[in-house]
């Protein structure tokens, strides 16, 4: 799995390419690791090249939500092919994760919450 990282406005964008399974799953875990150890705690996880996802991947997903949430940031997802969409509508998981149709939008969402904060 390819992880490129860019970090702006408060948050963080991880664009992921390739396949999100019991082999790239601890890579990602380990990468969320270290933002959330340099004090990031706001992900947006671009999916757009995620070609392929399993029960690894997904209870990965489920941990590093976890992960983000103790630490009080936020986890957004954006960009899910088709087959991933799919994948977490009959997991029910798109009733627990934020997702948004693009990179733009999953990033208007945490500029809408950031000025709610103040």
């Amino acid at each position: 799995m390819e992880i490129t990282s860019v970090t702006t406005g408060g948050f963080t964008t991880l664009q992921l390419k390739g396949r999100l399974d019991l082999n790239s799953s601890s890579q990602l875990k380990e990468h969320i690791k270290g933002l959330l150890k340099q004090g990031t705690a706001n992900v947006i996880l671009d999916l757009c090249g995620v070609d392929f996802i399993n029960s690894s991947g997904l209870g990965t997903l489920v941990s590093i939500l976890k992960d983000v949430r103790i630490v009080k940031g936020r986890m957004v997802l954006c960009n899910l092919a088709q087959y991933v969409q799919e994948i977490f509508e009959v997991t029910q998981l798109s009733h627990i994760f934020d997702i948004y149709p693009t990179a733009e939008e999953a990033a208007a969402s945490f500029a809408g919450r950031m000025a709610n904060a103040y």
